[in-house]
């Protein structure tokens, strides 16, 4: 009974003890499930947490920013843990973690912050890009979408402009997901040329399931001519993911910041 009890008290101090952190993760996401636990396939976050509790001594969960589909990659993906205890050198700790990483899979940074901070819920901005290349490389054919070099990228960012003055995405939103609104505010939406590349970038407080993606299939339409501006608008207006374009290949997506106010 007594060994019980000791056992007990350890453990509550344990827990009394453990410290939460912030950790800012890279990955590729081609050879992966996506970032959320799935039971058929590898992702992300099962990854990293056989990592982090092979490194800890314990069974480590995480909570991510967010969720990123199969195929799609992430150059600042956030998510929280409780650790047993407090870890003394974030960089040797960061450095010695990553050892237990694949390749296509790194950590950039670990911060503690306070024992209420939610990487998902205190989430105020995240940023997306959409990679396209005009020609064949091998070099890009799992990191960006091609695209015929015949889009108007001057049309495409009149329409992507329009997305500043709407907050109901569901024309661009998955089906039959368990979100409570489909509200969201766009503060940016421009296509750039940035190298050999046109890059989307799209900054929100909130995505919906599959938004950016629909988004850019919808911009394409714009841009082959198949759609106008004030098209582009009826299709949000519309409220309808039928009336949107099609979704475009994962590959070509990336997760690029996530900001938090006073961390």
């Amino acid at each position: 009974m007594k060994n019980v009890f000791l056992q007990k008290n350890y453990q509550q101090k344990r827990i009394w003890m453990s410290q939460r952190y912030f950790l800012y993760i890279m990955y590729d996401g081609t050879n992966y499930c996506g970032w959320q636990i799935q039971p058929n396939g590898v992702s992300v976050q099962e990854v990293l947490e056989r990592a982090l509790s092979i490194r800890l001594g314990t069974q480590i969960s995480i909570t991510g920013a967010g969720r990123t589909d199969a195929g799609v990659h992430a150059k600042c993906m956030v998510a929280h843990f409780d650790a047993p205890e407090i870890i003394a050198d974030s960089d040797k700790f960061v450095a010695n973690l990553n050892s237990f990483l694949p390749a296509d899979i790194g950590v950039e940074r670990l911060l503690m912050v306070s024992a209420d901070a939610h990487a998902r819920f205190d989430a105020v901005a995240r940023r997306y890009e959409y990679h396209v290349v005009l020609h064949k490389s091998p070099f890009y054919r799992n990191l960006a979408c091609r695209m015929m070099p015949s889009l108007d990228f001057e049309k495409m960012n009149e329409a992507a402009e329009k997305l500043l003055d709407y907050t109901d995405f569901t024309s661009f939103s998955k089906l039959h997901t368990d979100v409570k609104t489909n509200d969201c505010t766009v503060t940016y939406a421009r296509w750039e040329a940035v190298g050999d590349k046109w890059i989307f970038t799209i900054e929100a407080n909130r995505f919906l399931r599959n938004m950016v993606r629909a988004i850019v299939g919808t911009l394409f339409e714009v841009g082959r001519g198949k759609l106008s501006v004030a098209d582009f608008c009826a299709v949000i207006e519309a409220k309808d993911r039928c009336a949107a374009g099609a979704s475009v290949p994962a590959c070509g997506l990336y997760l690029v910041d996530v900001r938090y106010n006073n961390i």
